[in-house]
């Protein structure tokens, strides 16, 4: 029994030794995953940030059981299953903080005056249905946001009107749980009570969002730095693309706010972050100001 006791005493010992473990990412390392996440996915890691970006890595490098950064990442360049790997990648390497309500200045003009404006174009039109799409929708709290004061504020006063919502994002693990519904406290912390009374129900430890307010929203998987797939994202009325410019340079700045105008009907809106502006990116927008926020026009 003590033999057998110390030999897994022994391998025991031996596993925490490999665990704990930790690669290093030379200089040249760190230039080369920069330049693979920069031509994948747009995102530009900074020469400040290389401790960051070696954090995130190392936890895939210990999860798959390697030894070298330059081992993962002959991993994800080469193998046959690179491609199903870099899912994970782009969810060790992205941000996703967010909460239902998070802009509400922004949600505020859509109801005074955007969604208004809309329908009043389409009824001209003989059209009924507004699109929007949350383009960087991370967990899905935006979209689903958007859609519970439709349904609540523009739904009663223009029974014959639709709204559809997108939402994308790089994270697989996020539009899954977006596509769930099931959100935890830390979610709905910003959410009005009666928002919070009608549209969700407590299930166990979460917060599931009424069925009627998830069929209004889709969700899947984008890539922003994608030009197939960002072509076939067109026929907007309104964007929202919050958070998401800060984390690229200027090149990939402009290649995506010249997909996401061309992704918008004329007359369509686009809305970014507090701390991001169009300025020495883009001159194709008209700049709207609502009471404290601002909005991007295509005409």
């Amino acid at each position: 029994m003590n033999q057998n006791y110390n030999s897994v005493l022994s391998q025991f010992k031996t596993t925490q030794m490999g665990a704990s473990k930790k690669a290093e990412l030379s200089n040249q390392g760190f230039e080369e995953w920069r330049k693979y996440i920069y031509d994948n996915c747009g995102i530009y890691f900074q020469d400040n940030k290389k401790y960051l970006l070696e954090s995130r890595l190392q936890k895939r490098i210990n999860f798959l059981g390697m030894d070298t950064f330059e081992q993962y990442f002959e991993y994800v360049k080469f193998n046959v299953k690179g491609n199903e790997e870099k899912k994970y990648l782009y969810e060790a390497i992205t941000i996703n903080e967010t909460f239902f309500f998070r802009n509400q200045p922004q949600l505020d003009s859509l109801v005074s005056s955007i969604f208004p404006e809309l329908i009043a174009k389409m009824k001209k039109l003989g059209k009924k249905t507004i699109r929007i799409w949350s383009a960087a929708s991370s967990s899905g709290e935006e979209a689903y946001s958007i859609a519970m004061i439709w349904n609540d504020l523009m739904k009663p006063r223009f029974p014959d009107f639709n709204l559809e919502i997108v939402g994308t994002d790089i994270n697989f693990a996020v539009v899954e749980t977006a596509s769930k519904g099931l959100y935890k406290e830390y979610s709905i912390r910003n959410t009005p009570q009666y928002y919070l009374k009608k549209y969700f129900k407590l299930e166990g430890k979460g917060y599931q969002i009424d069925p009627k307010i998830m069929e209004m929203v889709s969700f899947k998987l984008l890539n922003l730095h994608d030009d197939r797939a960002m072509r076939m994202m067109n026929t907007f009325d309104v964007i929202f693309c919050a958070n998401v410019l800060i984390y690229f340079d200027v090149n990939s700045k402009i290649k995506t706010i010249s997909h996401l105008y061309n992704g918008l009907n004329h007359g369509g809106y686009l809305f970014i972050g507090y701390s991001e502006t169009l300025h020495g990116i883009s001159k194709a927008f008209k700049l709207v100001s609502f009471p404290k926020t601002i909005t991007y026009k295509k005409e």
